[in-house]
Parts: C-alpha cells; structure tokens; sequence
C-alpha cells in the first residue's frame, strides 16, 4: 500500500506520478523501494484519471451516506443489514486490490 500511498501523495502534490519520483518518496521513509512494483504501479496508472478514480471510490461516499432519520424507514434492523453487507463488499473489493500491490 505504501506504493499507492505515494502516488497518491504525489496527485496532491501536482507532482507527475513516474518512477523516479515514487522511488524518492518511498526511500524518504526509510525503505528501499521494489523497482518492480514501483514500474507496475506507474503502469497501471498511466491509464487511469487519479481524480476520476478518487471520486468514484465508494470509500469516500461511506461517511457522507449515513441516514438522516433512520426512524423514517420502519425497518432499522434490515437497514443495518444491508449495510454490513455493503461494507463486507467493500472490504472484499479492498483485499482484492492490495493484494496487487503487496
């Protein structure tokens, strides 16, 4: 995750997220970076809109989505089921994607 953690630091900064600049973050913290995962990682990333991809996430959507009056709704119980079925999809979803990058 540290090598997406980058990229990512990089996108805030308005800094190009290219291999050098991910090693030098990575080495900032003290790791000697994988030349592999850092050229798969910039890679995968050339095709994608950072910006778009950061939208869509539904991470980002999870704490905006709470209910304004769960009471309105007559079935709390079923509510909250359908929750922890979304987040055990998400989490799911999460596993799959940092098993690509270690």
């Amino acid at each position: 995750m540290e090598y997406v953690y980058a990229a990512l630091l990089l996108h805030k900064l308005k800094q190009d997220v290219n291999e050098d600049n991910v090693k030098n973050v990575i080495k900032s913290t003290g790791v000697e970076p994988d030349d592999v995962r850092v050229k798969s990682l910039v890679a995968a990333l050339s095709e994608v809109n950072i910006d778009d991809a950061l939208k869509a996430a539904p991470i980002a959507a999870a704490p905006a989505s709470a209910p304004a009056t769960p009471a309105a709704s007559g079935s709390g119980a079923a509510a909250k089921e359908d929750e922890k079925k979304e987040e055990k999809k998400e989490e799911e979803a999460l596993e799959g994607l940092s098993s690509l990058f270690g």
